[in-house]
């Protein structure tokens, strides 16, 4: 595995993202099995409201609409209780694992990283290039 382009880069699972229809009636699931949830904080470049539910190994982000443009309307409008959107793996070095992606033929929804609900720059990955599921690449 050490010979591989992107060992090393790939580091612990970040969070796993799920988009609902309701963001209040999922964040109060959460609680009511007794995790920690934060209130919902608007990403308005994203076009998302997001919420984090801490977990002691890793994070669920809770994804809600903000905004007519919102890409996670046009998710929601066929998955209409919500669902798992994406999940998200840290890499040591953002820049050098969108390239290491790129060389891989794996392509990236946009050109450069563009900095993430966490304050961090993240890169998304193509669904049809990474067995069906939407990776997000962010920064340690």
């Amino acid at each position: 595995m050490a010979s591989h382009p992107l060992a090393g880069l790939l580091g612990k699972l970040n969070h796993v993202a799920i988009a609902t229809p309701d963001l209040k009636k999922s964040s109060d699931f959460y609680k009511n099995l007794g995790a920690k949830v934060s209130e919902a904080v608007p990403q308005k470049e994203h076009g998302v409201y997001t919420v984090f539910v801490e977990l002691p190994n890793s994070k669920i982000e809770l994804l809600h609409p903000f905004g007519e443009k919102s890409p996670i309307q046009a998710f929601l409008n066929k998955n209409k209780d919500g669902g798992m959107h994406h999940i998200c793996i840290e890499v040591r070095d953002i820049n050098e694992a969108v390239s290491a992606v790129k060389d891989k033929g794996i392509r990236t929804l946009g050109e450069k990283p563009k900095i993430g609900a966490h304050g961090k720059p993240v890169m998304f990955l193509h669904p049809k290039d990474c067995g069906g599921v939407l990776f997000e690449l962010e920064q340690e």
